[in-house]
């Protein structure tokens, strides 16, 4: 039976240690965050241990990841920030590292000197051994750029989110292109507006009978991660967080039970 995962940050002003230990009350083995300082990952790091839950990948940060397409020197400090949380990637023993290629309702174009850095930070995360899951967002070019310029790279993957596809590339399916290229999953749901909601399976509009299909076509065999916001949607403002967290595990289960047939 495969593992199912939620984010660190799901549900806002819990602490660690109560967050933690109640995901793993509700069978969470896995789970992922964005990248802090080096203590309070440390700190997140012990508390994981305690309770048995291994941090699968760490987010990178994508508020500048544009620049990483610019000509100036923006684009050196977005590369320097991601060659930074590749160095974080250790002290929470995570192997991936889940990377967007663009950002926004107008990205940039591909530029030469952005396929660079892009190699560059490939190849620091090489020599980390940090293998680099590029995450489906708005575009298909960039995308399907690294997909095959790095096609024979087993440190360049595909992380599918499901909840980008329904609400940011309607019509579109990720998995049959890149399937056979996938590490890890990003897993919620939205109403299929442009609005990212980061809602709880099953209570949108995505079709997750599909996304059941299209994983067990793909034969991946990693976890189902959950990637919540409560705060994205006003669903769940009168839930409390053992009201909220029972709802995602039942989801992540159900969703399971889909996928691996149990």
């Amino acid at each position: 039976m495969r593992k199912i995962g939620i984010n660190l940050d799901a549900y806002p002003n819990i602490p660690d240690e109560e967050y933690i230990a109640r995901i793993a009350e509700l069978g969470f083995e896995t789970t992922f965050c964005m990248p802090q300082d080096d203590e309070a990952l440390a700190k997140r790091k012990e508390i994981l241990d305690q309770y048995g839950i291994t941090c699968e990948t760490l987010h990178a940060p994508f508020g500048r990841i544009n620049d990483m397409w610019r000509s100036d020197a923006r684009g050196e400090n977005a590369l320097t920030e991601l060659k930074e949380t590749v160095d974080k990637c250790a002290i929470l023993d995570a192997h991936i590292m889940v990377v967007h290629l663009s950002s926004g309702l107008t990205p940039p174009t591909l530029t030469e000197i952005g396929r660079m850095r892009f190699d560059a930070l490939i190849q620091y995360a090489m020599r980390k051994n940090v293998r680099l899951a590029f995450e489906n967002q708005r575009r298909l070019d960039n995308l399907a750029w690294v997909m095959e310029n790095y096609k024979d790279n087993p440190y360049v993957a595909f992380c599918w989110d499901c909840g980008h596809e329904n609400c940011f590339t309607p019509g579109w399916e990720f998995m049959p292109l890149f399937g056979n290229r996938l590490i890890c999953t990003h897993i919620h749901d939205n109403m299929g507006t442009p609005k990212d909601e980061h809602m709880i399976p099953f209570d949108g509009s995505n079709d997750f009978a599909r996304k059941a299909e299209l994983l067990k076509k793909s034969g991946f065999e990693g976890s189902l991660m959950l990637e919540l916001s409560r705060n994205s949607s006003d669903r769940y403002t009168d839930l409390s967080w053992e009201e909220y967290s029972q709802r995602a595990a039942d989801a992540a289960k159900k969703l399971r039970a889909m996928v691996d047939g149990e």
